[in-house]
């Protein structure tokens, strides 16, 4: 497999879940960050061929030099996978501004801008294509209290994964978008330990293995373009979503 993959937020996570993955799948993986050291540590998880290529999806200037450094290297894109992201816990009365804008920044323009360079190469290459694939949330569909920044980023994705499938079309390119609720990594696993509730309880939540995101994060990669799962959730099963509040 010749298959190029562009990886954000790949070190640590559900990043180098997938990103490791991918790599004993056969794929060419792009891994890229702003922590140049964690990129090398999950690089040299797998015997793989990586390339490490720290930068900030939040600017402009940073994700194009990571999309030339890719396409320097091998020519075209088949996957840019838009992981990258954060939190910053607040109710609506209490969140810093700051904090509001540095969400938004990273998860909802960072994958904008992310998904954009991506595109530009997806329509130009030879073969035509490619597919996009976004890490949405539960909280694309449900909110956690004290998530509003959070919240409303992920809320935005579902219709940046919307407007990049129109956009698609007409060059094969394919974009879908995965919801995840309670992955075992640092940032889930923090569920096991309780988490602020609707009712204002605080609850221990169950978790899964990350390595089931990765496995359908490569499900849905191995696709042909003709096909295309818009949107999958992949939860803990008896965590409280269905129902939630």
């Amino acid at each position: 497999m010749n298959q190029v993959a562009v990886i954000t937020g790949a070190g640590s996570g559900i990043g180098r879940a997938v990103a490791l993955d991918l790599l004993e799948s056969g794929y060419r993986v792009v891994l890229a960050g702003r922590r140049e050291q964690a990129l090398r540590e999950t690089a040299a998880l797998s015997s793989g061929e990586s390339l490490v290529v720290p930068a900030d999806v939040a600017v402009a200037d940073s994700v194009r030099a990571l999309f030339v450094r890719v396409k320097d290297a091998f020519g075209r894109v088949d996957l840019l996978f838009n992981n990258a992201g954060l939190n910053a816990p607040g109710n609506v009365g209490d969140l810093a501004l700051a904090d509001w804008q540095r969400v938004i920044d990273i998860n909802l323009t960072g994958s904008f801008l992310c998904a954009q360079e991506a595109f530009k190469i997806m329509r130009e290459q030879d073969p035509q294509g490619g597919r996009i694939i976004n890490n949405g949330s539960i909280s694309a569909t449900s909110p956690r209290p004290a998530s509003p920044a959070y919240t409303a980023s992920k809320h935005a994705i579902t219709g940046l994964t919307k407007s990049i499938s129109l956009d698609g079309r007409q060059f094969g390119i394919a974009c879908g978008q995965i919801d995840i609720g309670n992955a075992a990594t640092d940032m889930g696993s923090r569920m096991a330990d309780g988490v602020p509730q609707a009712n204002g309880t605080i609850v221990a939540e169950p978790i899964f293995d990350v390595r089931h995101v990765a496995e359908a994060v490569r499900y849905m990669a191995a696709l042909p373009l003709n096909t295309n799962v818009q949107f999958m959730t992949i939860m803990a099963t008896t965590m409280p979503f269905i129902g939630r509040g």
